[in-house]
């Protein structure tokens, strides 16, 4: 007989040849590895070659048997309803019970023993076969037993039904580990409340209900149960049921013709309110960290958040929607708005989760949020509406402030609340923000809202017209006193302006309105220069403008005669800058004087000897202001000025020969302008030259323009062509600029008739086949010229 040693033996030598077998083999494997490596140059290993690589599965094996037991449970449960629908009635009661019984149970009874197999695919693939099956057997029902039944309440009782067993079915011993039994039962318990409503002929108000206590339902099943795709059922039933039913509610409330069917909607409403605060005060345990106003993070819940907004939202709307059944349409939105705020009244309950409360204060600054929309176009009429007297001015004073903001706008329906909604928000964020971080933002908020509220009050009273001048006066002295003693004083400042200027726009109602309101505005922006003046400096200077015009037309003088008063204000801007020096006010009060100045040009413009006054007078207040060290650049201006007035002059004059009156400038001007060059050989040509030089040459060459004879425009070109070639003896800019410019103008005007008889006898395709040979031969050479540019570029930019 064959010795067969212990297993104890049987292992230690099996282990003891595996070992000696392993050791061999790494003595072979060096071998041949030193083989190789002196046999490389002359011979390489065979590679080992074997089949090639498979290419990488586009679908797992899961997939694919997730894939086909799907399609196998499709196609039985389509072949299921085909043998319902078409094979039903050749069959008798008996055959038809026995089928369907027989295919039914073997449905429900097949996943058991393929649970205790493994087969947990293929036992949730029958299952939901089963499951279509029975829901088909109720189907088949209806049409064989019951065809007499309506279909709303057979649908409720049978959901009810299938609901149950599914239910059932799921909790059996073998079954609790499938998945779709549950949920499915959960998808059919959103049907029976819904059709029972129906079969009840019940109105809109017991179908949406109906809605409401099914989604409520579903929000406690999601909190109440453990298996996560029957919460992951009840959270989408719950939230879209939820929505239809609050929507519904809302339409309903919307709509209610009385303060019975108000209430009604309103406990609806409440109902869903409800419903949303429970599932917000349970909330998730998901919760993300976020940062408050004071920058310390906290735990919140986003989902609960949401709820709680939603929660305070529906409570505002059904409160509010009772309210206007019972209030005129006047007080709809105060009444929201005043539900809304008692929201914040939810912060002092201790009781309530952190993320309820917010999600509350939310909603309340939601609400307040859309109310002040509301009250947003009466601001504007307030704001905007003056802008029409602007074509109207002096035409008479309206009747009362709402007449004066609606001259070309309408006014907004039921507008008669709007300062008492602007009011309550302005008092909410004054007394509601206590957080150190928010506390300043809100007072600023608060200010423009008593702004608001101050402007529309007069409009919405319909008070007399000199009351809303005086109230929108005060509305601006008190934004402008708040600019000046608050830290964030921006928005309190441009609030004063946008209210200043409709205040100015306002007043061009009435003659009176406009001198008065336009002094109470220089004083009173004057007043605060003393904190804010790189502001308030440059508006008054503005409204002073607009007080000479004013004066002058009240005065019934010319606009070029107005002009003369005008100019008050660039003088003056003048002497404030140089007063103030490097302040940041400094520039602005310059561009303010040199609007003036531009405004008071364009008013003298149409009577020449006001206007040569006019320029003559700017270029006195320009040179005053080179004198400053820093505005020495301001001195071309000047000159510029000055010249454009000797010019204007001559023009007023009519004078037909001007060098006579230009050449006694021009003579002592060059011989100042080369002594100065000469002392300090720095000084520009453009300073020290052309001045004079303009002086004669540019009125020359607008007579020469009107002459017909020749002996001007002859003496022009020689004496322009002498400045000329004395520039570019000396290498000065200015001379050779002006002297060629000049030049080539009055040959252009010598030219000129020539030109025009060429062109009318050449045929009409020569000009642009020459222009076609120009642009040919600049490309040609465009490289050539722009070097020759570069150079004369170069030869100007050394001039003096």
């Amino acid at each position: 007989m064959t010795h067969i040693p212990p297993p104890a033996e049987e292992l230690r030598l099996l282990d003891a040849e595996l070992w000696q077998l392993d050791a061999r083999r790494a003595q072979l494997l060096a071998r041949r590895a030193w083989l190789v490596a002196a046999l490389q140059p002359k011979w390489q290993a065979p590679q080992p070659t074997g089949p090639a690589a498979s290419p990488r599965p586009e679908a797992s094996a899961p997939s694919v048997q997730n894939v086909l037991l799907v399609l196998g449970g499709v196609l039985l449960t389509i072949a299921a309803m085909v043998f319902t629908l078409v094979s039903w009635g050749h069959l008798g009661i008996t055959g038809r019970t026995l089928v369907l019984g027989a295919v039914t149970v073997a449905a429900l009874a097949a996943p058991l023993p393929l649970l205790k197999r493994g087969l947990r695919s293929t036992a949730e693939s029958v299952a939901g076969l089963g499951l279509a099956l029975t829901a088909l057997d109720a189907v088949a029902l209806h049409g064989a037993v019951f065809p007499e039944t309506p279909g709303a309440p057979y649908t409720a009782v049978a959901s009810a039904l299938l609901a149950a067993l599914w239910t059932a079915y799921g909790l059996l011993p073998g079954a609790t580990d499938l998945c779709l039994p549950r949920p499915a039962a959960l998808v059919a318990a959103q049907l029976p409340l819904f059709f029972w409503a129906i079969a009840a002929d019940a109105d809109a108000y017991g179908v949406t209900a109906a809605l409401l206590v099914t989604a409520g339902f579903d929000t406690v099943v999601a909190f109440r149960t453990t298996p996560g795709s029957v919460r992951v059922v009840a959270a989408i039933g719950a939230y879209g049921v939820g929505a239809w039913g609050a929507l519904a509610a809302g339409l309903l409330t919307w709509t209610a013709s009385g303060p019975s069917a108000a209430a009604r909607a309103a406990a609806l409403l409440l109902l869903a309110s409800a419903i949303a605060l429970a599932a917000a005060w349970q909330g998730g345990r998901t919760a993300v960290r976020v940062a408050d106003g004071t920058g310390h993070p906290v735990q919140v819940n986003g989902q609960a958040l949401g709820l709680a907004i939603v929660s305070g939202l529906l409570t505002v709307v059904a409160l509010g929607g009772t309210a206007r059944s019972l209030l005129p349409e006047l007080w709809t939105v105060p009444a929201h708005l005043a539900f809304g705020i008692a929201l914040l009244a939810a912060l002092r309950l201790d009781r309530l989760p952190d993320t309820v409360r917010r999600g509350l204060a939310w909603a309340s600054a939601a609400v307040q949020a859309l109310s002040l929309l509301w009250a947003l176009p009466v601001v504007g009429v307030v704001v905007l509406g003056p802008l029409a007297w602007a074509s109207r001015a002096w035409t008479g004073a309206p009747s009362d402030a709402r007449t004066a903001v609606t001259v070309d706008v309408t006014w907004p329906p039921h507008a008669e609340a709007a300062p008492l909604v602007l009011a309550a928000v302005a008092a909410v964020l004054t007394l509601a923000v206590r957080d150190a971080a928010w506390r300043p933002r809100a007072l600023a908020g608060a200010s423009g809202l008593a702004w608001a509220t101050a402007l529309t009050l007069p409009a919405v009273l319909e008070l007399p017209y000199s009351a809303g001048l005086l109230i929108q006066g005060a509305a601006t002295a008190g934004a402008l006193t708040a600019a000046m003693f608050l830290r964030q004083h921006g928005t309190a400042l441009v609030l004063a302006l946008v209210s200043s200027a409709s205040l100015a726009l306002l007043a061009l109602a009435s003659q009176t309105a406009t001198l008065v309101v336009l002094c109470g505005l220089i004083a009173l922006f004057t007043a605060a220069s003393w904190r804010l003046a790189p502001f308030t400096v440059p508006t008054a200077l503005v409204l002073g403008a607009a007080l000479a015009c004013a004066t002058g037309a009240a005065a019934h003088w010319s606009p070029a005669h107005t002009a003369l008063l005008v100019l008050v204000v660039p003088a003056t801007a003048a002497l404030l800058a140089g007063r103030l020096g490097d302040s940041k006010a400094t520039v602005p009060v310059e561009a303010a004087g040199a609007a003036a100045g531009l405004l008071a040009i364009a008013l003298a413009a149409t009577d020449l000897p006001l206007l040569a006054t006019v320029l003559a007078l700017c270029g006195v207040i320009t040179a005053g202001t080179a004198i400053r060290t820093d505005r020495r650049s301001v001195g071309y201006a000047a000159a510029a000025l000055f010249l454009a007035a000797a010019w204007v002059r001559l023009a007023a004059w009519e004078v037909d020969t001007p060098e006579a009156y230009t050449l006694p400038v021009t003579i002592p001007a060059l011989l100042v302008g080369a002594l100065r060059h000469r002392r300090d050989p720095q000084t520009s040509s453009w300073t020290s030259y052309a001045p004079g030089l303009a002086a004669t040459l540019v009125p020359s060459l607008f007579a020469a323009w009107g002459d017909p004879h020749w002996t001007r425009p002859l003496l022009l070109g020689v004496a322009a062509l002498l400045v000329t070639l004395a520039g570019a003896r000396h290498h000065l800019q200015a001379p050779l600029l002006l002297g060629g410019a000049v030049l080539l103008l009055d040959a252009l005007h010598e030219l000129a008739p020539y030109i025009v008889q060429v062109t009318d006898a050449l045929p009409r395709w020569v000009p642009p086949a020459l222009a076609g040979l120009l642009l040919l031969a600049l490309g040609a050479t465009y490289e050539h010229r722009l070097r020759d540019a570069r150079k004369m570029r170069h030869f100007l930019g050394n001039m003096h």
